[in-house]
Parts: structure tokens; sequence; C-alpha cells
């Protein structure tokens, strides 16, 4: 027995150690890159949001978010455009574009609701610009062109003796928007209530801002 040499103990196996974590990509591509960008824009405010900020809420690192967008402000103006896009494409459908001006101005009103509430965080990124960049204007001037064609409608609305005499056309249309755009500050998808919010706020329109000439 002595002359039998004990086995040195086997080397300790080193402990296991996991792996790096990569940065998670958004399954969606750009899509989802400009869904994060838009509730990071919405939480911080754009100027305040840095790429930095983006691809460390994306989870991927800013060369690759520069291979999907130019730029922060790439990323402002597809977000814009969405909701833009929207608005504009109530103003397109039938509804808006035959009837009597009253019937063509709930119908819009209607569709904006329709298009806050399916895109709220880009409506709500819209509401907020305040034309401090080139996109922003570009933004704003739509949006006035918009209300332009709530504005002519309102008009002609009155002189078709469809609405009370004495609405000043300019400021219900700015009273409509109002209205509307009023809703992202407490509207949020599934609350209960807001089922049949786009009659809603059509009928409140009609009621309170462009009441029916008597």
């Amino acid at each position: 027995m002595s002359g039998l040499r004990a086995r040195d103990p086997a080397p300790a196996k080193p402990a296991a150690t996991e792996p790096a974590r990569r940065p998670r990509r958004p399954s969606g591509g750009p899509g989802s890159l400009l869904e994060v960008a838009v509730a990071e824009f919405n939480t911080r405010g754009y100027d305040a949001t840095s790429m930095e900020d983006l691809s460390r809420a994306a989870g991927i690192t800013k060369s690759s978010f520069y291979h999907h967008f130019a730029g922060k402000e790439a990323l402002l103006r597809a977000a814009l455009e969405r909701a833009l896009d929207g608005l504009f494409g109530v103003l397109a459908e039938p509804g808006a574009q035959t009837g009597t001006p009253s019937e063509r101005l709930r119908h819009i009103v209607r569709g904006q609701v329709r298009v806050l509430m399916a895109d709220l965080p880009y409506v709500t990124l819209l509401l907020r610009v305040r034309g401090n960049t080139e996109t922003e204007r570009w933004a704003l001037e739509r949006r006035r062109a918009f209300d332009a064609e709530i504005t002519a409608l309102v008009r002609a609305a009155v002189d078709a003796g469809e609405v009370r005499a004495g609405v000043e056309p300019a400021l219900a249309a700015k009273l409509l928007s109002g209205l509307v755009n009023s809703i992202v500050e407490w509207y949020r998808p599934g609350r209960p209530g807001t089922a049949t919010l786009p009659d809603d706020v059509a009928r409140a329109a009609f009621a309170g801002i462009l009441p029916a000439a008597a």
C-alpha cells in the first residue's frame, strides 16, 4: 500500500459562464424601430432624445439603427408621415367627398377619431411638434392644410343653411380640432366605454360646435 502513489486530484473545471447577451433586435425591422423611436420621442421629447437613447431602447447598436434610418430626423419624418397620411386618407374617402357639407364633416370627424385610436402614439407626436426642425415645419404646414379643408366645409355647411347662422367657420374648425385632439390626453386602447368613441365625438361636435339651423 505504501508503494502506491495517491492520484493527484483532477483539476477543477472552470465555472460555467453565461454567454454574453447579444442586443435583442426588434422582430419587425424598420417598423418596430419606428415604434421604439416614437415611444422615446413622446416620453423624452424629440430634441432631448439621442440616437444612443434610441439604440439602447431598441436593444441594438447605433450602426444597426442607421442601417434602416439615416438619422433621428428621418425617424421623425416617417412617424409624422404615418399620422398625416392617415388623416389625409380620411379626406379622400367617399364619405368625405360626397353628400352634404354636414354629412361630409360628420364622416371626417369620425375618421379623425378612428385614425387617432389606431395610431395613437404617432398622432400624439404630430400634435407635439413645434416647428423647430425642417421636418416639424413641414408637418405643421400639412396640419394647416388639413384644417383649411375643415374650415371650407364648415363654411359650406353654414352657407347651405345646415348649421346655425353666426357660426364662424375658422373658429369652429379650431374648436373641432381641439375636441378631437384632446382625446390623446386620456384615451388608451381597450379603455371601457370607448368602443363607440368616433360616433360619440361626432355627436358632441354637432350638438355643441356645429348646431343645426333652427
